[in-house]
């Protein structure tokens, strides 16, 4: 049996959070990359308020790591968090 590909709706179905599988959307498709937080707010279309306080519960679970920069703050996916490989498999089946 073939499976559909799944849609950011699915995503939003699991996590209970359009901003969150936006934002893990958004980091797992560019692994690797850091971000800071306006480049998250703008690339997912969230306000500032909600980009912060779901990077915050994304940091407090261990899912992004918060690193600091040239007076700027960076957020990136945790490649050493337990969730790192089932939340990359998951991401990688959205197709939009």
């Amino acid at each position: 049996m073939k499976m559909q590909p799944y849609k950011e709706g699915d995503l939003v179905k699991l996590f209970g959070s359009t901003s969150r599988a936006r934002i893990l959307t958004l980091l797992y498709a560019y692994n690797g990359k850091t971000f800071y937080q306006r480049e998250i707010m703008f690339e997912t279309g969230l306000s500032l308020q909600t980009t912060q306080r779901e990077l915050n519960n994304l940091v407090y679970l261990g899912i992004v790591k918060r690193e600091e920069a040239q007076n700027r703050i960076y957020y990136r996916i945790n490649e050493n968090s337990p969730f790192y490989k089932p939340l990359s498999d998951i991401c990688a089946l959205v197709h939009d």
